[in-house]
């Protein structure tokens, strides 16, 4: 049991698994990387200071001293690199946990709405009708924080994965255009889509893809000034779409407020929301761009943006049309 123990901890693959992190950032593969380190310096200390110094006992005091102090701080970085990881394994852990409980009452209190609003319908005052429409406004809001905890866990584990079929990225941009169409319209924002004609499939997970091109088109919708009543500062979406060698091309340019300089740096980082963007729209969880960067790169694609406070900002990525 104990050689075990010692082969599993060895293993290297085995415990980047474990912690759910890249091969570089793996406490076993650093301290592996530190070591070749110390070798190639004890060499090259004991080459130079042959020719330096000339006793070879001295020279061995000056290399076993210089190991002993490299090997005592390779070990503690490489302990500080494991608590860390262990940290963010037990997280990701917690948070998957209790994403899970959570949902189960969640679900039982959108049913008993959902029942008193159909089975009382018509014995239910105005006021209560008004209640019972913010309960489940909340129960939708909470729904979609659970869902979005619950992807961000799988994606740090690498436990994500995808049931690939191919899907017309023209048909499903339609889709998304005409549910949100009436949202945008009342916002005063017209949309276009200017697409390739004839685009071959892509192969991507459906409900993947569809949490992507929503996240971009809400998104630009939610940051774009309202003028209702100013028909010449009306807001724009432009969509793009077309195929560049052996990818598809897809792009949502708007006129809203755009990115600040400083926070465009961490816009793909979870939690994390631009000043600006949380003075216009309080309600955001920080997940969308992060789990939309995630699920593009590991499709095989590429993501990135231009903006300009004040001016808009154009979101961009590729998907390859292969599977990979």
């Amino acid at each position: 049991m104990a050689f075990k123990s010692i082969s599993a901890q060895l293993n290297i693959f085995s415990q980047c698994r474990k912690y759910g992190v890249p091969i570089q950032q793996c406490p076993q593969f650093i301290f592996l990387v530190m070591g070749i380190v110390i070798i190639a310096t004890m060499l090259a200390i004991y080459l130079i200071g042959l020719n330096c110094i000339g006793s070879s006992e001295i020279v061995a005091l000056i290399v076993l001293t210089v190991t002993m102090i490299l090997l005592i701080l390779s070990f503690i970085v490489e302990q500080s690199f494991e608590r860390l990881a262990e940290a963010s394994r037990m997280k990701s852990e917690f948070i998957n946990i209790v994403s899970h409980q959570l949902r189960s009452p969640l679900i039982n209190l959108k049913w008993a709405v959902e029942f008193l609003t159909t089975e009382t319908a018509n014995n239910i005052s105005k006021k209560q009708t008004e209640y019972f429409t913010i309960l489940e406004e909340n129960c939708a809001r909470m729904n979609e924080l659970i869902n979005d905890l619950l992807t961000v866990s799988r994606l740090e584990q690498k436990k994500i994965t995808q049931e690939k079929q191919g899907i017309s990225l023209y048909d499903l941009l339609n889709n998304i255009i005409s549910k949100v169409k009436p949202f945008a319209i009342a916002s005063n924002i017209e949309i276009k889509l200017k697409a390739d004609k004839n685009l071959p499939k892509i192969f991507i997970d459906h409900s993947y893809l569809n949490t992507i091109m929503e996240n971009f088109i809400d998104n630009a919708i939610r940051y774009s000034p309202v003028h209702l009543a100013d028909k010449e500062h009306q807001g724009l979406i432009e969509i793009k779409l077309e195929q560049k060698q052996k990818n598809i091309y897809f792009e949502v340019k708007d006129n809203g407020i755009g990115i600040p300089e400083q926070d465009q740096k961490y816009i793909f980082q979870k939690f994390f929301r631009s000043r600006n963007a949380s003075q216009y729209q309080k309600q955001g969880t920080g997940f969308g761009l992060y789990i939309t960067k995630s699920i593009v790169e590991k499709s095989g694609g590429k993501i990135g943006f231009v903006s300009e406070q004040g001016k808009g900002t154009t979101f961009w990525l590729t998907l390859p049309i292969n599977p990979v």
